[in-house]
């Protein structure tokens, strides 16, 4: 599979990086505030424009002099994402000025001799393109007025960075990569265990909980399958307002959207409420699933014992989907994860023929007949599997409605007969003919 093209988004904080995204792809998939330095990791997008599709990364914004490591982190990532590109987008606040930092940049651009587009923005309307004549100076290009947040000159923008792409190859892929979502509470290690995937430090790793605000959305291999992989910012119960509430409420969309979920979990730590929260919800929106135990190289024998017993404990209504005790840091064990992935995601597609069904189902109900309720006894006629990813049964029923315990029981028995480790199954009840 040939790889997209690469498009970098690139500039100093608060320029509207994020919010030039987000016009892009049509809805707001990056977390935009008005609080510089929001976007702390790249993040990958498939983005389209006049027929041409393109990978857009959304690259932290970047400092000259930053005064912290993780500051000294996001701008080495970005810079990489400028050298990895085939065309940067250079986004300048055009109302701003050129500034010492903005100049510091071009000349990193110009000695990377990569193709540059340049991005004025903030400039609202035809009153202030003369702001964006002053880019000039950079000595990048053109600048091309633009107004990210009103969506004025975007059109322009893309024709200008589709006509420095290098020409499109026959084996551009246009098939349907399946998603994997990293999802678990703030610093359980879900970003070092992306960059361990990644095989290099692409996600800034920080001792501080709540380094990753973003979901960070990048395309990795594994056992020679290729993957989208989301890293989401840390779920937890509580949450404080504006940005972190935003990033939390990204993290839910990227996970629901996912067709399998990492769950990870600290092993020194032991399984939470949160965590059995967030099995819950993951099982919810019908994703298969896996559970890591991560931090196993640093837990003591007694913890990692209270861990697997969490598991089977807060976690055993998910006691199908397969557990691994892993290191992130080291990268013990994860040789395990691309075989338990691709089961997950094949049992996830898993159709089972009506009349084989049917046939189970009168064999379990007769040796376990569904329990009297309100005076009445449910009766199961038929049922059916209405579609897959994940498998989802319709059970059609006279009488009363088999209670949850009785379709627990069935779903059981489903999966004696058939392997579906790593996947939900959904079981609906519908009313059918007296």
């Amino acid at each position: 599979m040939t790889k997209l093209p690469m498009v970098a988004v690139i500039g100093r904080p608060n320029v509207g990086k994020s919010t030039l995204v987000n016009r892009f792809l049509g809805r707001r998939m990056a977390v935009v505030r008005e609080q510089s330095g929001v976007t702390r990791d790249r993040r990958e997008f498939e983005a389209e424009w006049a027929g041409r599709r393109f990978l857009l990364i959304d690259a932290g914004g970047w400092e000259a002099r930053p005064n912290s490591e993780l500051g000294r982190e996001v701008r080495d990532q970005t810079e990489t994402a400028a050298a990895d590109a085939d065309v940067v987008l250079f986004v300048v606040d055009a109302q701003a000025g050129v500034t010492q930092e903005d100049l510091e940049l071009a000349r990193l651009l110009q000695r990377q001799e990569v193709e540059v587009v340049l991005a004025a923005n903030k400039v609202d309307t035809v009153a202030d393109e003369p702001e964006a004549a002053a880019l000039w100076q950079l000595g990048v290009g053109e600048p091309i007025p633009v107004s990210a947040l009103h969506g004025r000159g975007s059109g322009d923008l893309l024709d200008g960075v589709i006509a420095r792409l290098p020409p499109a190859s026959e084996g551009e892929s246009t098939e349907t990569t399946p998603t994997l979502a990293i999802v678990g509470q703030p610093n359980v290690g879900k970003s070092t265990l992306l960059n361990r995937l990644l095989g290099s430090a692409r996600v800034v790793v920080s001792e501080l909980p709540g380094t990753t605000r973003d979901p960070i959305d990048v395309e990795i291999v594994l056992g020679g399958t290729p993957y989208r992989v989301v890293d989401t910012a840390g779920i937890k119960r509580r949450q404080a307002v504006g940005v972190e509430r935003a990033t939390v409420s990204e993290a839910r969309r990227a996970a629901s959207r996912a067709d399998l979920a990492l769950l990870v979990v600290d092993a020194t730590a032991g399984v939470t409420v949160q965590d059995q929260r967030l099995a819950e919800e993951l099982i919810s929106y019908g994703s298969a699933l896996v559970i890591l135990l991560n931090k196993a190289d640093i837990a003591a024998a007694e913890a990692k014992a209270t861990a697997r017993a969490g598991v089977e404990d807060r976690l055993g209504f998910a006691d199908w989907a397969p557990v691994l005790a892993i290191s992130a840091k080291t990268g013990a064990r994860l040789n395990r994860l691309p075989s338990l992935v691709a089961k997950a995601l094949a049992n996830r597609r898993t159709r089972v023929p009506t009349a084989q069904l049917n046939r189970w189902l009168q064999e379990w109900q007769a040796e376990h007949p569904p329990p009297t309720r309100r005076g009445r006894r449910s009766r199961i006629q038929y049922a059916t599997q209405v579609r897959s990813d994940p498998p989802v049964i319709v059970v059609f029923v006279s009488g009363s409605e088999p209670g949850p315990d009785y379709l627990r029981y069935l779903e059981r028995r489903l999966r004696e007969q058939i392997d579906l480790e790593g996947t939900p199954v959904v079981m609906n009840v519908r009313a059918g003919h007296a």
